[in-house]
């Protein structure tokens, strides 16, 4: 049982756990930068402590800063949130040292997970399917191009360590994969502080699903059904649903039965998501697994019911899972939105103050977010602000009430992404549900006029 939480984030994530902390009674610590002492979640929680500066490597990134706030404030777990320190092994393995639990998976997992190469090697060796490529990390561009040789151009490249599309290019020709290979590496070193890749065959037009999972310290292992994020700006998701829309039934559940069987294997007990992709012709291949809590996981709760978060921080206090898959079910349909501070035509952060925000309701709507009018919108960090989701009884329902949240939706002083939703729902591959991951970059250049 943990009498105190300290949540090592910030903005909506931030305040979505201190906000299910109060609820189960759990005392919250805050921390916080000194670009975000108004925050929210710092006045919500029962204790604050600034950290550091604003940007993130003096602060949220600070694992020693983070660890002393702890302890100071007698803290005995702390909730990561996602990003940040979120699936940092290091981090992890700190909390455990000083005695501190970590609401997350085991370690082992982390580490096995959080490089692609051995997770990749994990899945075969079980039998799962992965998309041709390199067997291991590679730093040489002159090996690299051997090998996107052997495995045929187009090819992407992808970071060993490290995700959030840091890194990714997708290479069509041998002409110039070496300045790719280069940039990305340049990439990854800055964003992980290694510059190993690896390379996968590309698969055109490709739908990216994924599953929801949630273990114990018993053994159990559950599934909350799957959700559809293909519509991604440079490998970032902009917006998911539950559940993927066009999935044979049959499809779904055997993605759904690999997915807790992978569970099962790493003996995982947290909350994680198996990423998979499924080409034209419906076979999947895995891509890879997060171990931490999803930005995306509000469209499962609309469908499940189910308070993921709550029911990660009862795993992580030692509690058997109190949900079979007999008793999780799916309702209806969810679709969320990630509202972006962004110049949504140049997409580029739009820093700034709030002066005004008008926030939709109803039933079935709901907007996971830190502003108020007054919030300043910072430069150090990123640039989502909210996520709009909304849930109904089919998927029909579903667009039609986003349409009328998106339209009362106002966020004055700062440009946002708005505009870029109100056009995607009435696209018509949208509608249908027939949407891959060449969505995004098709639509967008329709938008400008480009196509």
């Amino acid at each position: 049982m943990f009498y105190k939480v300290l949540v090592a984030n910030r903005g909506e994530i931030a305040l979505r756990i201190i906000r299910t902390l109060r609820e189960m009674g759990l005392k919250s610590v805050a921390v916080y930068s000194l670009v975000d002492k108004e925050l929210p979640h710092v006045r919500l929680a029962d204790e604050a402590i600034c950290i550091g500066a604003g940007p993130a490597k003096d602060s949220y990134l600070n694992e020693k800063a983070v660890i002393t706030a702890a302890e100071v404030t007698d803290a005995d777990a702390i909730h990561p949130g996602y990003g940040f320190l979120a699936e940092n092994a290091r981090f992890r393995e700190i909390c455990q040292s000083a005695g501190i639990h970590f609401i997350g998976p085991s370690l082992r997992s982390i580490r096995l997970m959080g490089n692609k190469i051995k997770a990749r090697a994990i899945m075969k060796r079980r039998g799962v399917p992965v998309i041709d490529g390199s067997e291991r990390g590679i730093k040489d561009p002159a090996v690299a191009f051997d090998e996107a040789v052997r495995v045929g151009f187009p090819v992407m490249l992808k970071a060993s360590l490290g995700g959030g599309g840091k890194g990714m290019r997708l290479v069509h020709s041998p002409h110039n994969f070496t300045n790719a290979f280069l940039s990305a590496q340049a990439e990854v070193k800055a964003a992980f502080g290694d510059n190993e890749l690896y390379i996968e065959k590309y698969i055109k037009d490709g739908r990216h699903i994924e599953v929801q999972l949630l273990g114990d310290l018993f053994g159990n292992i559950v599934h909350f059904f799957d959700r559809n994020c293909s519509i991604q700006s440079s490998y970032q998701k902009v917006l998911e649903e539950a559940p993927s829309p066009n999935l044979l039934d049959k499809l779904r559940g055997v993605l759904c039965k690999t997915a807790v069987k992978i569970g099962s294997v790493l003996k995982y007990s947290s909350l994680g998501t198996i990423e998979f992709l499924v080409d034209k012709n419906n076979k999947f291949y895995f891509i890879e697994m997060n171990t931490r809590i999803q930005v995306e996981h509000p469209v499962t709760e609309m469908v499940t019911g189910v308070d993921l978060l709550k029911e990660q921080i009862l795993a992580a206090m030692g509690k058997p899972l109190r949900l079979n898959q007999n008793n999780i079910n799916v309702q209806g349909h969810a679709i969320e939105c990630r509202i972006n501070a962004v110049n949504w035509e140049k997409m580029i952060p739009s820093p700034g103050v709030v002066s005004k925000i008008h926030i939709p309701g109803g039933l079935g709507i709901r907007f996971d977010t830190y502003l108020s009018s007054g919030t300043e919108i910072s430069s150090y960090y990123d640039s989502l602000v909210g996520k709009l989701i909304v849930s109904a009884c089919n998927r029909e329902d579903a667009i039609k009430k986003l349409r009328v949240a998106l339209d009362e939706l106002d966020i004055y002083g700062v440009l946002t992404n708005k505009e870029l939703f109100t056009r995607i729902i009435k696209e018509k591959e949208f509608i249908e549900g027939g949407y891959d991951t060449g969505f995004f970059k098709s639509f967008r250049c329709r938008c400008l006029g480009k196509a």
